[in-house]
């Protein structure tokens, strides 16, 4: 037999005898990986299926990096408020709520890609090196960090660091031809919950609060003791912007306004039976007339609050529509530095109602959508246009009606003010050049605007500068041109924000808000009701038969 002829006879054979190899041995590796896939089944499946790919799969995995992209599909599917926070945002996430952190003591904003200090905290890590307000911080540590297009996120976790650890910064000052540098010991530096608490009309005490954080009751009895020196016997509490934090803080807060045996609040969870949080009659405002401004920003801690007031008849809500979250979340640590944020209960107001807005599970992206929704649909600028569910109907103390299932609504709605907002306006604050401007214009006047004692000085100092004029060209010279007819319309806008953002950078919050809300109308709203006595609600009246 020649040699073809045999390479035709076996040729056959050979292939059906790899053909039945190769599927006895893929029989044979399904069968065991069939095997430890059944063994893990009334176990852990997500572990069985890590296991798997980590034996069998054709390349090597870095199971480490596919765990951390796996988690947050998890959490994807639950509730728009539970989530996984890796170890790398942990500490940053954390620190807005505890209260302070370890830095180097300043305030800062970008100015044409440079570092600029616009306040040095009094008492800090900076101030006691010697740093100025007006500086430009050119150098971290030897790396350039000017015209580098460094993000704000990146210098803030260079500038932050352990506590008393040293970091060189190579500043650029005014006064100087050659860089200054300045090793900086960092330290503890507050992160302030309560933006501000002045006296807004004669006995009549504004305070607004930014979060709810662990320090915040702390700084909220201290606004109250403040104002109460001035003789403020009536409070306006903004939580406008407020989208929550810790509820005891909350309700530490509540308590300082309410009658002892009051309800506050209560939570209620599958693995947490319903736990009540009354009143113990130790608070110092309990008899002072009281407004809680709200808006669609306010949210969680921000409701709690408002819904107590509101449900008790202690005060008024004024505002308008607040975001509508009535889930209670438990940070949980994982070992690695990561955690765990998990709704594990619902938050009731005093009178019965959850005011969680409706959601799906799984479906952040439309819960994301609500308050755009909301807006297109006219509510911010209509009550008419608030859906209301009917079928939620609760009773506050007094008997009047409140409804549930999403959000609190205000007892007087104010839309939003869009008296002045023109295309124009809307250019300028969008493209940062209203606020680039404000900086340039404070750097290079600093010497000048420095040199007064108050607020009010240099306010009064600024009223009579041509600075519409002078800011209009500057918009000019960024590509924004004047229009005329749409510039006096915002006049007198583009002149408040000027002043008032002018004002922040000498003396901070304490004189930015005082001139930024003069004209604001759900504060004069505020005023208004609490000067003509009316701040307390009323039973409703009853029909006649």
């Amino acid at each position: 037999m020649d040699k073809n002829k045999r390479i035709a006879i076996w040729l056959p054979v050979i292939i059906a005898a790899s053909i039945a190899l190769g599927i006895f041995i893929g029989n044979h590796y399904l069968s065991i990986s069939t095997g430890k896939f059944r063994s893990y089944a009334s176990g852990n499946k997500i572990n069985a299926i890590l296991d798997i790919i980590d034996e069998q799969y054709v390349d090597t995995v870095n199971m480490s990096q596919l765990v951390e992209g796996a988690i947050p599909k998890i959490f994807s599917e639950l509730d728009p408020h539970s989530g996984y926070i890796p170890a790398a945002d942990a500490q940053m996430v954390n620190e807005e709520l505890e209260g302070s952190f370890s830095g180097i003591g300043v305030s800062f904003n970008l100015q044409t890609d440079t570092i600029l200090v616009i306040s040095v905290i009094p008492g800090g890590p900076s101030e006691k090196a010697g740093l100025l307000a007006g500086d430009r911080i050119i150098t971290i540590n030897d790396s350039l960090f000017a015209g580098n297009n460094s993000s704000q996120g990146k210098i803030m976790k260079t500038l932050r660091g352990a506590k008393n650890s040293v970091v060189k910064l190579g500043i650029k000052r005014s006064t100087s031809q050659d860089l200054l540098y300045f090793n900086v010991t960092r330290g503890d530096v507050p992160v302030n919950s309560v933006d501000v608490a002045y006296v807004v009309r004669e006995g009549v005490g504004y305070i607004k609060v930014n979060k709810f954080a662990r320090t915040t009751y702390n700084e909220f009895i201290t606004a109250i003791a403040k104002l109460k020196q001035q003789n403020c016997k009536s409070f306006i509490i903004d939580l406008r912007g407020n989208t929550g934090g810790y509820m005891d803080a909350a309700i530490n807060m509540i308590n300082e306004f309410m009658a002892n045996g009051r309800l506050i609040v209560y939570t209620e969870g599958k693995a947490f039976p319903r736990n009540d949080v009354y009143a113990n009659g130790t608070g110092t405002c309990q008899d002072a007339p009281i407004v809680v401004l709200t808006d669609e920003f306010s949210g969680s801690a921000s409701e709690i609050f408002a819904g107590a007031i509101q449900d008790n008849d202690r005060g008024l809500i004024i505002g308008r529509r607040t975001y509508g979250k009535g889930l209670v979340q438990s940070q949980i640590p994982l070992s690695d530095g990561s955690a765990l944020r998990l709704t594990i209960a619902r938050y009731y107001t005093p009178s019965g109602r959850c005011i969680q807005k409706d959601y799906e599970l799984g479906k952040t992206d439309e819960y994301d959508q609500d308050l755009f929704n909301r807006f297109m649909h006219g509510e911010f600028d209509s009550a008419d246009s608030i859906k209301i569910n009917n079928s939620l109907k609760y009773q506050t103390s007094l008997g009047r009606t409140v409804y549930g299932g999403g959000g609190i609504m205000p007892d007087i709605f104010i839309p939003r003010d869009t008296s002045g907002v023109t295309s124009y306006f809307s250019n300028v604050i969008n493209s940062g050049v209203l606020n680039l401007f404000t900086l340039e214009y404070s750097d290079n006047n600093r010497e000048k605007l420095s040199s007064f004692k108050t607020y009010q000085e240099l306010y009064n100092y600024l009223k009579k500068q041509p600075l519409l004029d002078k800011f209009t060209n500057y918009a000019v010279s960024k590509g924004i041109r004047k229009r005329v007819t749409l510039i006096n319309i915002s006049a007198k806008l583009i002149e408040n924000q000027l002043h008032s953002y002018i004002v922040r950078n000498f003396f901070n919050d304490e004189g930015f808000y005082p001139i930024f809300l003069k004209d604001d109308v759900t504060l004069l709203k505020a005023v208004e009701v609490i000067e003509q006595g009316k701040s307390m609600p009323q039973a409703p009246k009853q029909a006649k038969q």
